[in-house]
């Protein structure tokens, strides 16, 4: 199988050109490339396809094989991939996701892409959008109505889930609809307990799930590979979790840690810079425009609040081209 790898910050993937070749089960490749030892070694495999809605269709596959419904530093390397090998020569281009399609502004130079910035779309707070299971208390609307909005889409395409809901009160009712333009509960600066201890987080879906988690102890200091697996796997949240652990450098400065669902610690995340960017403003500890800081490198996140669109900002990088012979039994992979 040919394959190119690239990273976002340091958020590496397996691409794959499928207007040329067919993965048939790229679940099952997605777990034999990532593998570090025995793999080529990546946080996941994402194919790149033909798209009837868009200029092209990213697939995105998670390292345990689950499929991701979005990735920020992934979807920029796609836009560098498809300019670079000579896929298209436009600088704007859309890109079909499970999230929905997402606009890329592409910056070349010297005929290479440096950088791109995305249009990641509305955020999306509606506890049952994102998904997170309600406890028994709801937290109030009225700290988020500045930033509601009306005009925004849900950022997923998310199954119904059978949560029981408590009757309304009339003041409930009347209460200002959430990011994604329906009115019911949030998740914002709302405590969980995880291993007997109790955090504050704010739950933001960037068309895949987010809980952010503000911490004053320096996050550069925290074991994720001891507290990363309860947090995915809260009994809140149904479709598991990625987490965001950050701290507030200053106004315009955020330093972040993420656990990704599927993957275990990542050195960056693109919706989860997002993410947390959206649950700084929210709860008030930044401006609009962000950097966030991660392992990997920085991502500059703006957003205005409301309907309005996420923008992320960063780099893509290509690290080397090369085939790989899949393992006795999976020569079916490739057709």
């Amino acid at each position: 199988m040919k394959f190119t790898k690239m990273h976002g910050i340091g958020n590496d993937y397996v691409y794959v050109n499928c207007l040329s070749e067919e993965v048939a089960c790229p679940e099952e490749t997605a777990k034999f490339v990532s593998d570090r030892h025995f793999g080529v070694g990546s946080d996941g495999l994402i194919l790149i396809k033909p798209s009837q809605k868009a200029d092209f269709e990213m697939a995105m596959y998670n390292a345990d094989g689950s499929r991701g419904e979005m990735c920020g530093n992934g979807i920029r390397c796609v836009a560098k991939y498809v300019y670079d090998y000579g896929l298209t020569d436009k600088t704007r281009i859309q890109v079909e996701t499970l999230a929905g399609i997402k606009e890329l502004d592409l910056t070349v130079e010297n005929g290479k892409v440096s950088l791109v910035k995305v249009n990641m779309g509305s955020p999306e707070l509606s506890s049952e959008m994102i998904p997170v299971l309600p406890e028994s208390s709801r937290p109030s609307l009225e700290k988020i109505s500045e930033f509601a909005g009306d005009s925004a889409q849900p950022s997923g395409q998310l199954p119904e889930l059978p949560l029981e809901r408590k009757s309304e009160t009339e003041a409930e009712r009347q209460a200002p609809p959430s990011a994604a333009g329906k009115t019911g509960e949030t998740a914002v600066n709302v405590p969980l307990e995880v291993d007997g201890k109790t955090y504050q987080m704010t739950c933001v879906s960037m068309g895949n799930p987010h809980c952010v988690i503000f911490l004053e102890e320096d996050v550069r200091d925290l074991d994720l590979e001891k507290i990363g697996p309860s947090f995915e796997n809260h009994p809140r949240f149904p479709k598991r979790i990625n987490t965001e652990f950050v701290n507030i450098i200053d106004r315009h400065t955020l330093r972040m840690r993420v656990w990704e669902r599927g993957s275990g610690e990542t050195l960056a995340c693109g919706t989860g810079a997002c993410a947390t960017a959206v649950a700084a403003i929210l709860n008030e500890k930044t401006e609009h425009d962000v950097t966030v800081q991660l392992l990997g490198g920085d991502l500059h996140i703006s957003w205005e609040g409301g309907g309005k669109p996420v923008y992320m900002t960063g780099p893509a990088t290509t690290v080397f081209d090369g085939e790989v012979i899949l393992p006795a039994g999976s020569s079916d992979v490739i057709v």
